[in-house]
């Protein structure tokens, strides 16, 4: 076990076609999970991933998948266990499954079900997310408070950078009150972590009661609470409500790299969202990402020297 290090799993937007192709190029192993995806979801999501279009993979209920199957693919060649995981929305889901709580299978058919609930929550135009540059938590929450509309903080994602969502209108209106320095609205097909979430998240809890889940055997700390999850129960619990709640990084992340005395982030899949969040919660951290053949191999060097 790599002391003082964290692995940490992207969510949604850090999606590329032709993501994982260098993987699948170099690695039998990546061959084989892509494989082991189009089998447990019925469909081809590798070529979805591999060869796009790039409006059917930014589709909720493909995007969710595709980013666990990279993810995942990346961890299982980098092939190194870390102290501690911990994933941002989506990403949670491809913590779980480096931890040994969900198998591969039970994952990616669940995620691809996600998408899909938290799509088909609200009716696309109906809902918002914007994000909120150089606004903090404190100012937002209020800003949401005097409006009274159907908005929440969907993410704290580091200091100066929150996400608000819920219904349109009461979004944008939030945003012009809350001192944000910039408010950009983002292209997403229903406002995710909000209110508005309930009945996906209802239909998402059905899944998880029905779905085996094993206690995590690395710890892991979770977006609804920021906080450690050990159990099966708190897991399941956690992965409901974090559906319809605000993903709480820059707590988790604070807490995390104190409880755990960390050194290291590593970011595991595509993109370097999470490193860019990391370095401005806390700069003292080292961060490192993992995404393609020569980054595993460097990293892999890195670690283990």
């Amino acid at each position: 076990m790599l002391t003082s290090v964290a692995f940490v799993f992207p969510g949604q937007g850090s999606q590329v076609v032709g993501m994982g192709a260098d993987l699948c190029a170099r690695s039998a192993i990546a061959r084989e999970l892509f494989s082991e995806a189009d089998a447990a979801l019925g469909f081809a999501l590798s070529r979805i991933v591999l060869e796009g279009p790039e409006e059917t993979l930014r589709q909720t209920a493909f995007t969710q998948p595709a980013i666990l199957l990279v993810s995942i693919a990346a961890y299982r060649i980098l092939d190194l266990e870390p102290a501690v995981v911990a994933g941002h929305s989506l990403g949670e889901y491809s913590a779980l499954v480096a931890a040994g709580s969900l198998t591969f299978r039970d994952a990616i058919q669940l995620v691809h079900k996600r998408g899909r609930y938290m799509q088909e929550a609200v009716p696309e135009g109906e809902g918002a997310m914007l994000a909120l540059i150089g606004a903090e938590s404190a100012a937002v929450a209020a800003a949401i408070a005097a409006d009274g509309g159907a908005v929440d903080i969907a993410n704290d994602n580091a200091p100066g950078q929150v996400v608000i969502a819920g219904a349109a209108a009461a979004a944008r209106r939030v945003a012009a009150a809350a001192g944000a320095r910039q408010a950009i609205e983002l292209p997403v097909s229903a406002p995710f972590h909000c209110r508005l979430m309930a009945p996906a998240e209802a239909r998402l809890r059905l899944d998880l009661d029905a779905l085996p889940i094993a206690p995590p055997r690395l710890p892991v700390y979770c977006n609804v609470d920021a906080v450690r999850v050990s159990t099966a129960a708190a897991v399941r619990d956690a992965l409901a409500r974090q559906v319809s709640r605000t993903v709480r990084w820059t707590e988790l992340v604070r807490r995390m790299i104190t409880d755990e005395q960390l050194t290291t982030c590593v970011e595991v899949g595509p993109g370097a969202v999470l490193s860019g969040l990391i370095r401005r919660i806390d700069r003292s951290v080292q961060r490192l990402q993992v995404a393609d053949a020569a980054t595993i191999d460097a990293v892999r060097t890195q670690l283990t020297a």
